[in-house]
């Protein structure tokens, strides 16, 4: 098998990794508080990206997690992570998923309105039919809408500015330490929220503990796989392998939680992967175009 094949089957067996993470947080949603989940989850995956700094010598804190970038690439992962995690507790994963997969597009329309970024309009067409699929699954001003699936457009508003914020921090910052700050600040975070907004937390039992284990170890071995297809394989091949996550996601929203999306969430799901997938494929190529020390550097998770 070549290098691009095995990247493709590593970035696939990734995907699968992140549609399991999320049944194990809705399912976890389900006994516990979002911002006590999100507090825990921070401190057990914190921990393993802290230990993965340590063992290659790395050292958690440095003067550049208070890099302006650094501090606005946390505060996105917050806003991602409470508002993806808050619309996996009150709606369904399959949704949930679907809209989580225009994040690519999102990234070319902040990438021009914010980063001067030349976008053709190629781009602009597959942003534009994204966008339509959104619509398509919401369904604004029709019996259809589903209010709380707004969480999950906040939440990738969020990640948006995450990876905006990425692009932009010095390119010597680990990716491992990074990813253990965004925990580390999701910790604090969750605990505000539950001053703030409630309710009381739980004391977790031994299933909520397993699924909690299951939730960090999917994570982590879902974004280890990552990093080996995004290092192994040419982006132009591997990135559209990024959109087999939603078909996991359908799968395993199906058999777990018993979701059968109707025709039009499914129709605007295929708009939003085709538009998405195309222009993942298109900015790929145009970074081959590129010199070297023009390229952006991929942020973690």
């Amino acid at each position: 098998m070549t290098d691009n094949g095995r990247a493709a089957l590593f970035m696939s067996a990734s995907m699968a990794m992140f549609a399991v993470e999320d049944a194990f947080l809705k399912v976890l949603t389900r006994t516990m508080p979002v911002w006590q989940l999100l507090a825990m989850v921070g401190v057990v995956a914190g921990a393993v990206f802290w230990m993965r700094l340590a063992r290659r010598g790395g050292r958690l804190w440095t003067g550049d997690l208070i890099h302006p970038m650094a501090l606005l690439r946390n505060a996105g992962e917050i806003v991602g992570a409470v508002c993806l995690v808050t619309a996996l507790a009150v709606g369904d994963l399959a949704v949930t998923s679907a809209i989580l997969q225009v994040l690519p597009l999102t990234l070319v329309l902040g990438a021009a309105l914010f980063l001067g970024e030349k976008v053709g309009w190629r781009r602009w067409l597959s942003v534009a039919v994204g966008f339509a699929g959104v619509l398509l699954i919401l369904r604004p001003g029709t019996a259809a809408f589903q209010p709380a699936m707004l969480w999950a457009v906040a939440g990738v508003a969020g990640l948006t500015l995450r990876d905006l914020a990425t692009r932009r921090i010095p390119p010597g910052v680990a990716s491992d330490q990074l990813s253990a700050s965004a925990y580390g600040a999701m910790i604090p975070a969750g605990v505000v929220l539950g001053v703030l907004a409630g309710p009381a937390p739980v004391m977790p039992g031994p299933v909520e503990v397993v699924l909690l284990a299951g939730t960090v170890v999917f994570g982590v071995v879902g974004y280890a796989t990552l990093v080996a297809a995004s290092r192994l394989g040419e982006a132009s091949v591997v990135a559209p392998f990024r959109y087999t996550r939603l078909a996991f996601a359908l799968v395993v929203a199906a058999v777990i939680f018993g979701e059968r999306p109707d025709a039009a969430t499914l129709a605007g799901a295929a708009l939003i992967a085709l538009a998405g997938g195309y222009a993942m494929w298109r900015e790929a190529g145009l970074r081959r175009r590129r010199p070297v020390d023009s390229l952006v550097r991929p942020g973690p998770g």
